[in-house]
């Protein structure tokens, strides 16, 4: 019985746990190892912590749900940004390849990208303030896109001080559907590359560009990359410090390596323009390739080429700085601008002005522009420099030509108007300043009319012009420069013909065999004739500071006479003093081009590398300063600066080299 029983209670007991287990809900059955013996427990069978279990399967959720919301890794949105700008600057350029090549590019925007990653990491309770931060980024990339495209390298500081009002019409030259779409790309990668990247481990990517970043240097001092690996956040950076003036050792400073003797006389200039009105004209961004008196075929600016027969033409004259305001510093005050600086910062600076030197000995002095002198600082140039009359587009009015300013015509007319009040026994020392060639190259539609720019360049004798191998490898972005180069020949021609209205007007009044001119370029510009080089401001070529300079004082030479000797835009102001019979201040920093020693002409850039040059005889130095590259050229066998030949000619590259450091130190 009991026996029985003990069945019955079991088979009871069993049927029982069988109807539990089909009515309960099912648990997921675990492995023993996310079970473990309770605590404290007495027996051999312990017992199990199921709390414990419960735990622990809570923790692994937590873990999961952590990854899943863990904020975007900004770093890496930040460097996909930066790679896809990279892509749009370098895309259509001759890279120089080797096993440094892409460290040497990259480096920079490995660098941002992990300071990026680090700020995001400090400023993790403040995610709001982060993606303000994140959104500024990724927009100014974007801007310079196009920036960068178009002038090879991204906004440097010099160049947002020089973004005002009159580059509107520049800038919306390049607005165009490829630029647009660039900056358009860059935008959307900005937007998905967060959600893409959520979840990526910070610590290694940061790790892996700081290593990418301490490369750099290395990979740059064997890779020529001019400027091109600087990013838009990197080039605001290292352009926004201030920079150093020139300061010339002495007044010998510029004596050349070789010959110290000028091979021609130029004697009979001085004090040739004694009792003559004095004309002082600066041609617009005209680079002397471009002039038919340098061998340019047709020729564009047959007035000056006119003018040129009553005078010397000076075959080797060099601006200072590509740039017209802080160029017209080195010609009215013949001193050197500082590397790095605004205009503005002219104003109160001592200078003994050329006008101010003929203004005490009686000349009645002006100055007309057709632009505005509140661009780039212009009035702290000219303003309280001795000119008794000073009037720009504002003053002048007549039409507007674009955003720079007024026609030439109106300017020309309120010249001659000037002139006509002067009295008669008085003598008068009048500048033109133009904007007939400045970008974005307007004319009026009577001076529009030269055909494709690939067959006047052509056509012109030298290897420095635009030749059929550059246009040919000119595409996308880059092939348009073809066509701004028609239009600026005829904005050349242009103010060619201004500049022969006010040569006829003079004449007209019986002053023209009375009258002292010097016409010269401020700067050049650059048509792509070397890898990147577009527009004027950003190297130191022969197409950005070789320009044009005229001495005529007609009546005095039976023939036109030229000139090898190497003069400076700094040397204008003693030259026209010296002709006019009046000793030059000693504080000016120039010489007079007629001193029978030659002289070296030095020059630099800033809006984008800093570059330092100079021209010695047949030999030009160009140094960049911060990576120490040199460049030297024979101008006598390759006029179009395209081999370097540096590491043939060490000696000179060292003399050459410390006398820029001197000139800057």
């Amino acid at each position: 019985m009991t026996r029985s029983r003990s069945c019955t209670v079991d088979t009871t007991a069993a049927a029982s746990r069988r109807s539990m287990q089909s009515c309960s809900p099912r648990v997921p059955r675990r492995s023993r190892g996310d079970l473990c013996a309770s605590a404290g427990a007495a027996d051999d069978r312990a017992r199990l912590d199921l709390a414990a279990a419960r735990r622990r399967p809570r923790r692994v959720a937590r873990a999961v749900e952590a990854h899943q919301s863990r904020p975007p890794m900004k770093a890496a949105s930040v460097l996909v940004v930066l790679l896809l700008a990279r892509v749009g600057a370098l895309y259509g350029h001759r890279l120089d390849w080797s096993w440094w090549t892409p460290i040497a590019y990259l480096w920079h925007d490995a660098a941002v990208a992990a300071v990026f990653g680090l700020c995001d990491r400090m400023l993790v309770r403040r995610p709001r303030a982060m993606w303000a931060i994140y959104a500024v980024a990724v927009a100014y990339v974007a801007i310079n896109v196009p920036v960068t495209r178009v002038l090879s390298t991204p906004m440097t500081w010099p160049m947002w001080q020089a973004a005002r009002g009159p580059l509107v019409d520049s800038i919306r030259h390049y607005a165009t559907l490829s630029n647009i779409a660039w900056m358009m790309a860059v935008v959307a990668a900005g937007a998905a590359a967060p959600i893409v990247f959520r979840g990526t481990p910070a610590s290694a990517l940061i790790a892996s560009l700081l290593l990418i970043a301490a490369a750099g240097p290395i990979a740059s001092a064997h890779v020529a990359t001019r400027g091109l690996e600087r990013n838009a956040w990197t080039a605001l950076a290292l352009t926004a410090a201030p920079r150093v003036a020139p300061a010339p050792v002495d007044r010998n400073w510029r004596a050349p390596r070789g010959q110290r003797r000028a091979s021609d006389d130029l004697a009979w200039l001085r004090g040739a323009a004694a009792g003559r009105h004095l004309v002082l004209v600066s041609l617009e961004s005209t680079a002397a390739q471009y002039l038919g008196i340098y061998g340019m075929n047709p020729d564009v600016t047959p007035n000056v080429s006119a003018l040129a027969r009553d005078g010397v033409v000076f075959e080797n004259a060099y601006a200072v700085y590509p740039e017209s305001i802080k160029g017209l510093l080195s010609v009215l005050c013949s001193t050197y601008p500082a590397l790095g600086t605004q205009a503005e910062i002219y104003a109160g600076a001592p200078c003994e002005s050329l006008a101010s030197a003929l203004r005490e000995h009686g000349y009645r002095t002006a100055l007309f522009h057709s632009g505005r002198f509140g661009y780039l600082g212009m009035d702290a140039v000219v303003g309280n420099r001795g000119f008794q009359v000073l009037a720009d587009a504002g003053d002048i009015g007549g039409r507007r030509e674009s955003s720079f300013g007024v026609d030439e015509e109106s300017t020309v007319a309120r010249i001659l108007e000037w002139i006509d009040r002067v009295p008669p026994d008085a003598r008068f020392f009048v500048t033109y300043l133009p904007i007939a060639g400045h970008h974005p190259y307007e004319v009026p539609r009577s001076a529009e009319g030269l055909r494709s720019a690939e067959s006047l360049a052509l056509r012109k004798s030298g290897s420095a012009s635009l030749s059929a191998a550059r246009s040919a490898s000119l595409s996308g972005e880059r092939s348009r420069f073809t066509t701004e180069f028609d239009r600026y020949l005829n904005a050349l021609r242009y103010g060619d013909s201004a500049l022969g209205a006010l040569m006829a007007g003079i004449r007209d009044r019986g002053l023209y065999d009375r009258t002292a001119w010097i016409v010269f370029g401020d700067h050049g510009e650059a048509f792509g004739q070397h890898e990147g080089n577009y527009g004027h401001t950003f190297q130191v070529y022969e197409e950005n500071v070789h320009v044009p300079l005229i001495v005529a004082v007609p009546g005095r030479v039976a023939r036109r006479q030229r000139s090898d000797r190497v003069v400076s835009s700094i040397d204008i102001a003693p030259t026209l003093l010296d002709i006019a019979g009046i000793a030059a201040p000693n504080s000016y920093q120039g010489t007079s081009a007629i001193d029978d020693n030659r002289r070296m002409a030095t020059f630099f850039a800033d809006y984008s590398l800093r570059l330092l040059g100079l021209r010695d005889g047949a030999m030009k130095y160009i140094r960049e300063l911060d990576s120490g590259r040199s460049q030297l050229f024979d101008l006598r066998a390759d006029p179009g600066e395209t081999r370097n030949v540096a590491d043939r000619y060490p000696d000179d590259v060292r003399w050459y080299a410390q006398k820029l450091n001197d000139w800057m130190k």
